[in-house]
C-alpha cells in the first residue's frame, strides 16, 4: 500500500496551505484510490535540536559508563536560562554537536512517553535520541548527531519538523489496474483531477518530450535482449536502460531530507546508492537498480533462465530458477564465467551488490512483461516493490528519465561523475489507437455526457483525442502510463470515474421475463423452509476434514468415504482432505455447540460432498493467459470428481421440553427418519423406509435405509452408535439423518406435483390393527394398505394413512406384531357412507393379508 507523505506530494503538484491526510483521503477517494489507513506524527510533544555544552563520563558498579551532559536547547531550556541536565548512555557525540532532544510531554513511537526521572544519580530532564529511538531506522546505539546528516538548525528548533515526524501520513489502496498510483508523481496526477489543482511534474515532461524512443541508441555500457522464448506471446524486457557512475561514495548515508521522506514512506535508509534508487522509485514510480559495476562484465544480456540454474538473490537465499524467468546476466569476457546478477524485476543478485567498498556503479532502468514478472513473484515468493510496480504496468517512456534522475542525486550527495555515453534499447511501440463513439459512455453509464466532456475527460487524463468536432466516433491514444486503457470500455471508466460516480442515477433494472429460481434452488430453499419450521437450525461447515473425524464415525479401514480427495495446500495439516459426507463436518458442530451447553439441539446444513473416483484420471495444467482448448476442458472436466448435495440433520437431547403441560420428550431414532422423510416429501420424492443395520456411525438396531421406488439408496436416518456418540461427547441417544438431495430430485421429476382439489365433504374414520410376523417391515404393511384403499369398490378415497401404534405380547402370540393404522377417508364428490367405509377396510385386510400375511387382530 503506498504511502503519501503531505510535502513530498506537493512537488508535483499544487496542494492548499493546511491540508490534512483526511481531506487529502477524501479527494482521492473520488477518483477511486482509497483510503486504507491515516498514519498519525510519529512524534508528539516538544522534540527540539539541542547543542551539548558539557559531557562527563561517569563509571557504574555495573561496568557501564554513562555521560552526564549539559545541553543548550533553547528557548527550552531552565527557566533561569541554564541548560537542561540529561542522561545519555551513549558515546558517539561530544560537546559542540548538535543532537535532537525529546524533552518531557514528548512521546516517542511505542508508544514511549518522556519525563524528567531520576536515574544514576541525577535527574534527567528529557533524552537524547537515537535513530531507533525516533522510528528512522535500526541504529539504537548512536545518537542521531545532526552535522552528520546534513541539518543545521539552532538550538530550540523543533526537530519535528526538520526530521518530518510530525507530519500524517496517508496510506492508500490502489487497484492492479492502477500502477501508476504507486508513486508521487501518479498520485498528484490522479489528485489534480480530483480538485483541478495545477500537476507541476517539476523537470519531467521536458525529459520525456527529449528522450530517444525506438531502435538501438547510445554507445554506453553493452546490453544485449535475448528472449527466445516469450511469455503469451510477448518478449519478458523491451527497454533497457543503462548508465555508469563513477567515483561515488556509495555507502555513505543519503541526505536527511531523502532518509525522512523514505522513513515516512514505509522504507528503511540503508545507503546512499540504495537509497537513490529507492528514492526515485518511490518518486516516479519506476523501479531501478543499482549495480557493483566491478563485478559486471560487458555485455549485460537479459535472457530467459536454462534447466538447472540457480542464484544467490539480495536476501541472501539460494533460487532454483525456472524456465520461465528473466534474468540480468553477464557475458563471459575470457576472464570470468557468466553470472547471474537479478531476476528481472523482481530482486537484484547477491554477487553484484553495491558494498562499502564500492565506487563505480552501473545504473538500471527498465520496462518488462507485467506477467513475467508477476509470476516469477509468486513463483519465489519475493513480494518486492519493484515486481508490485512492474506487474501492474509501468510507463515505457519513464527509464531514460529515472536513470537521469538518480545519476543526478549520486553526482549531488556521493560525488561521483557519471559517463557521458548512455545506452537505452528501446524496442517498445506505441500503444494501439482505441476508435471510441462518443455516445457509448452515456449509452453504457447512463448519464448524458456530452461529447465535448467525454474529449475533454479523455485529453484530461493523458490521451491524445483525433477527429473532427461534430464526428460521432474519435481515434484515442491513451497515454503511456496507462497499458490498462486497451479498449472502448476502459475510456468508459474513465469517463464515468471522473465525471464523478456520484452523478449516476441508481436505476433499478427491469426484471426480465421467464426468469427466476431454477427447479434445483427452489427444492433446496422449500427443504430449508421445513426443516427450519419442524425445529431444525441450518448451519454452515467447513468441507475439511481428516483421519481424526472418519475415526470419531468409526468408519471401517475399507469404507469408500475414507477415500477423500486430498489437497495440496489445506488450511491446517490435521485436515487436509475434502469432505464425503456432510454429516462428518455436521456432527463437529454439533459437538461445539453441546460443549458451550447446548444440549437440546436440533441443527441441519445443506452442502455438497466430493467423492473422488478410484482410476479418474489427473486434472491437466492449463497454460493461463490463453483460452483452453476444447480438448483440454474435457480432460478438465474428466478429472473433476461428482460433488452431490446432501441434506444432513443432528438431534441431541430434548425434542420437546417439559412444563405444566407434562413430561418432555427426548429426541430419538425417529425423529430422525422423520427429518429425512420430511426432506423427501419437501421435494414430492416418494421413498421407502427399512431397517438397516451395517451403516457406520448409526446403531445396528435403530437405523433405517431410505430408497427410491426403483430401489436407488437415498440416504440413512438413525440414532448414532454409543460409541460414537461417546467418541463425540454428545449426549446418550443422540440420532442423524444424511441423504442425498440429487438422488431425491431425480425421482421427484421435473413435473411439478399437483395439488389435489380440496373436497369440502366430511370425513370418515376408520381404525385397523394388523396382526403380521415380527420380522415383516412396518414399511411393507403400510403399501399393502395403500393398496388395498386404492382398490376398494369405494375408490381412491384415501386421504391419510398413519401408524398409531406397534404392541408385541402375549395377546397377539411369540414372533408377531400388531401395529395399527389410522385411516382417512374422503371422496372429492359425494358423503361416504358406512358401507363405503366398510368397503375400504374389507379391501384393505384383504390386501394386507395377501401382501404380507396379515391378519385382523381380534
Amino acid at each position: 500500500m503506498p504511502r503519501i507523505p503531505l510535502t513530498w506530494l506537493a512537488e508535483h503538484v499544487d496542494i492548499p496551505a493546511g491540508l490534512t491526510a483526511e481531506q487529502l483521503a477524501a479527494d482521492l477517494v473520488r477518483v477511486g484510490l482509497e483510503e486504507e489507513a491515516i498514519l498519525p506524527a510519529a512524534v508528539t510533544g516538544p522534540l527540539v535540536v539541542g547543542e551539548v555544552v558539557e559531557r562527563t563520563p561517569e563509571p557504574q558498579k555495573n561496568g557501564k559508563t554513562i555521560n552526564w551532559c549539559r545541553v543548550d536547547v533553547g528557548a527550552h531550556n531552565e527557566a533561569d536560562g541554564s541548560p537542561r541536565g540529561i542522561v545519555c548512555g551513549a558515546h558517539n557525540f561530544d560537546v559542540g554537536d548538535r543532537v535532537v532532544v525529546a524533552l518531557p510531554g514528548a512521546v516517542l513511537p511505542g508508544p514511549f512517553p518522556i519525563a524528567s526521572r531520576k536515574t544514576y544519580g541525577h535527574v534527567s530532564d528529557g533524552m537524547i535520541c537515537s535513530a531507533r529511538e525516533l522510528g528512522l531506522g535500526e541504529d539504537h546505539d548512536g545518537i542521531i548527531v545532526l552535522s552528520r546528516i546534513g541539518i543545521d538548525a539552532e538550538p530550540g528548533a523543533d526537530a519535528r519538523e526538520l526530521l518530518g515526524l510530525g507530519e500524517e501520513v496517508l496510506e492508500i489502496n490502489v487497484t492492479p489496474d492502477r500502477g501508476y498510483c504507486f508513486s508521487m508523481r501518479g498520485v498528484a496526477r490522479e489528485y489534480s483531477h480530483s480538485t483541478g489543482a495545477a500537476f507541476t511534474d517539476p523537470g519531467l515532461p521536458t525529459a520525456l518530450d527529449v528522450e530517444v524512443s525506438g531502435g538501438d541508441a547510445g554507445t554506453g555500457f553493452g546490453v544485449e535482449i535475448d528472449d527466445d522464448a516469450p511469455i503469451h506471446g510477448v518478449p519478458g524486457a523491451d527497454r533497457f536502460v543503462a548508465q555508469v557512475v563513477r567515483g561515488v561514495d556509495a555507502s555513505a548515508p543519503s541526505p536527511a531530507w531523502m532518509q525522512r521522506r523514505l522513513t515516512q514512506a514505509g522504507m528503511r535508509p540503508i545507503s546512499l546508492a540504495v537509497d537513490v534508487t529507492n528514492y526515485v522509485m518511490l518518486d516516479l514510480g519506476q523501479p531501478l537498480h543499482a549495480y557493483d559495476l566491478a563485478q559486471v562484465a560487458e555485455p549485460i544480456v537479459v535472457r530467459r533462465a536454462r534447466a538447472g540454474e540457480r542464484m544467490r538473490t539480495l536476501d541472501g537465499a539460494e533460487r532454483v530458477l525456472d524456465a520461465e524467468d528473466l534474468l540480468i546476466t553477464d557475458s563471459p569476457d575470457g576472464r570470468r564465467a557468466s553470472r547471474i546478477h537479478g531476476i528481472a524485476g523482481v530482486m537484484g543478485g547477491a554477487d553484484s551488490e553495491v558494498s562499502s567498498g564500492t565506487s563505480d556503479l552501473l545504473i538500471e532502468a527498465a520496462h518488462f512483461d507485467p506477467v513475467t514478472v508477476a509470476r516469477s513473484a509468486r513463483r519465489h515468493k519475493l513480494p518486492s516493490e519493484a515486481a508490485k510496480r512492474f506487474e501492474r504496468g509501468v510507463d515505457p517512456r519513464l527509464p531514460r528519465v529515472a536513470v537521469a534522475r538518480v545519476v543526478e542525486l549520486l553526482s549531488q550527495y556521493g560525488g561521483g561523475a557519471a559517463d557521458a555515453a548512455i545506452t537505452d534499447v528501446d524496442h517498445t511501440s506505441a500503444p494501439p489507437v482505441i476508435s471510441l463513439p462518443l455516445d457509448l459512455p452515456g449509452r453504457i453509464v447512463g448519464v448524458d455526457y456530452t461529447p465535448e466532456q467525454v474529449r475533454e475527460t479523455l485529453e484530461e487524463i493523458g490521451c491524445t483525442v483525433v477527429g473532427a468536432t461534430g464526428a460521432p466516433v474519435v481515434e484515442v491514444l491513451p497515454p503511456s502510463w496507462r497499458p490498462d486503457l486497451a479498449q472502448p470500455v476502459d475510456l468508459v471508466e474513465e469517463v464515468a470515474r471522473l465525471r464523478g460516480y456520484d452523478a449516476i442515477p441508481s436505476v433499478l433494472p427491469a426484471a426480465p421475463a421467464g426468469r427466476g429460481l431454477t427447479s434445483g434452488q427452489r427444492a433446496r430453499r422449500a427443504v430449508a423452509r421445513s426443516l427450519a419450521a419442524a425445529g431444525y437450525v441450518e448451519t454452515l461447515s467447513y468441507p475439511f476434514v481428516g483421519a481424526e473425524q472418519h475415526d470419531a464415525l468409526a468408519l471401517p479401514a475399507d469404507d469408500e468415504r475414507r477415500h477423500a480427495l486430498r489437497l495440496l495446500n489445506p488450511i491446517s495439516d490435521a485436515r487436509p482432505e475434502l469432505r464425503t459426507n456432510v454429516l462428518e463436518t455436521l456432527l463437529e458442530t454439533a459437538r461445539r455447540n453441546v460443549g458451550r451447553g447446548t444440549a437440546d439441539l436440533a441443527v441441519f446444513e445443506i452442502g455438497l460432498v466430493t467423492l473422488p473416483e478410484p482410476g479418474a484420471p489427473v486434472p491437466p495444467s492449463l497454460p493461463g493467459g490463453v483460452r483452453p482448448s476444447d480438448e483440454q476442458l474435457a480432460a478438465l472436466e474428466a478429472g473433476v470428481p461428482a460433488q452431490p448435495r446432501r441434506v444432513a440433520g443432528v438431534l441431541t437431547g430434548q425434542r420437546s421440553r417439559s412444563g405444566w403441560w407434562g413430561p418432555g420428550r427426548r429426541a430419538d431414532h425417529t425423529d430422525a427418519i422423520a427429518g429425512a422423510l420430511l426432506v423427501a416429501e419437501s421435494v414430492g420424492a416418494q421413498v421407502t423406509v427399512r431397517a438397516d443395520g451395517s451403516q457406520a456411525p448409526w446403531h445396528p438396531g435403530r437405523t433405517a435405509r431410505l430408497e427410491t421406488a426403483d430401489g436407488r439408496l437415498v440416504g440413512h436416518a438413525g440414532e448414532l452408535h454409543p460409541k460414537v456418540v461417546a467418541a463425540l461427547g454428545l449426549p446418550e441417544r443422540a440420532a442423524a439423518f444424511e441423504v442425498d438431495l440429487d438422488v431425491l430430485l431425480d425421482a421427484a421429476g421435473a413435473e411439478p406435483v399437483q395439488a389435489r382439489e380440496v373436497s369440502t365433504f366430511p370425513v370418515a374414520k376408520e381404525d385397523i390393527a394388523l396382526v403380521v410376523d415380527a420380522a415383516v417391515p412396518v414399511a411393507d404393511v403400510e403399501s399393502a394398505v395403500r393398496t388395498g384403499a386404492a382398490a376398494s369398490a369405494a375408490g381412491d378415497v384415501l386421504e391419510e394413512l398413519r401408524l398409531f401404534d406397534v404392541y408385541t405380547g402375549a395377546q397377539v402370540g411369540e414372533g408377531k406384531k400388531s401395529l395399527a393404522f389410522s385411516l382417512r377417508l374422503r371422496a372429492a364428490d359425494r358423503t361416504l357412507t358406512a358401507d363405503e367405509a366398510a368397503a375400504v377396510r374389507e379391501a384393505v385386510v384383504a390386501e394386507a393379508g395377501r401382501q404380507v400375511g396379515a391378519v385382523l387382530r381380534a
